[in-house]
């Protein structure tokens, strides 16, 4: 039985690191200012008014939020780009007859993604601390919830560049169904002061786990218990672990 080829994983990793240092200013820019205009709009506008939740400072309140909504959409972004040029291009073949298994090749794809990802995390995280005082209460915790949330939608991100069979479908899941999720998952304010209808609502909502799972990192605050949202986002990362096996085991996509 031959062993983990982890020169091959180096390579697939490096080659889509690589390819994202070329475009590094505006791979960082975008987030950094989008993360601004928001701070600018909702913390001065609306912080002006909202003064606290849940005895946090509105304008650091919304950071785990705006450090959120950049990371499930460059998650899925990134990986699911990542994947489908090479599939688009033909070159997938060419991965595909190395000698690398499937969870090595994916290790390589999603492994970048979950890094650039995380390091955007981290520039966000740095930038909202130019606009808004905060501290973090549980470090380890904030870092290893980015981490998983990073590898869950980059995984999600996978399945989405193998799914997709044009560029204009790459954009439909993050644009029409992701960022509108985190808006109205608790990214601005906190579902407590929803009418109790629309708050039993919107805990359908995915994005409410998470980002109410990643405040309680920072603050010790959450509108949700914190071991529902552990459940969701281990629940969400095993879930798509299981669909790019079976993508991988019959060939979907990717031998067509």
């Amino acid at each position: 039985m031959s062993g983990f080829n982890i020169h091959g994983v180096r390579a697939l990793f490096r080659f889509e690191m690589g390819r994202w240092v070329r475009t590094i200013g505006q791979s960082l820019f975008s987030p950094v200012l989008s993360t601004s205009l928001y701070f600018i709009v909702f913390g001065a506008a609306i912080g002006s008014r909202m003064v606290e939740i849940d005895g946090v400072a509105y304008g650091a309140y919304i950071v785990p939020g705006l450090i959120m909504l950049s990371i499930l959409t460059e998650s899925v972004s990134n990986a699911s780009f990542g994947i489908y040029m090479p599939r688009w291009a033909g070159t997938i073949y060419e991965v595909l007859s190395a000698p690398l298994s499937p969870i090595e090749i994916v290790l390589g794809y999603v492994g970048a993604a979950a890094t650039k990802s995380f390091i955007i995390g981290l520039v966000i995280l740095a930038t909202a601390r130019l606009f808004v005082p905060f501290e973090i209460a549980h470090p380890l915790a904030m870092i290893a919830m980015l981490a998983l949330t990073s590898v869950s939608f980059c995984l999600f991100g996978f399945i989405l560049g193998l799914w997709a069979d044009g560029f204009e479908k790459l954009q439909i899941v993050p644009m029409l169904i992701i960022t509108p999720l985190t808006f109205l998952g608790g990214t601005f304010y906190s579902i407590d002061m929803l009418p109790a209808l629309w708050r039993q609502i919107t805990l359908f909502n995915p994005v409410v786990y998470l980002i109410s799972g990643f405040r309680w990192s920072f603050y010790g605050v959450s509108d949700i218990a914190i071991g529902w949202s552990l459940a969701f986002i281990f629940a969400f990362l095993v879930l798509c672990l299981a669909i790019v096996t079976w993508m991988f085991k019959t060939g979907y996509r990717l031998k067509t």
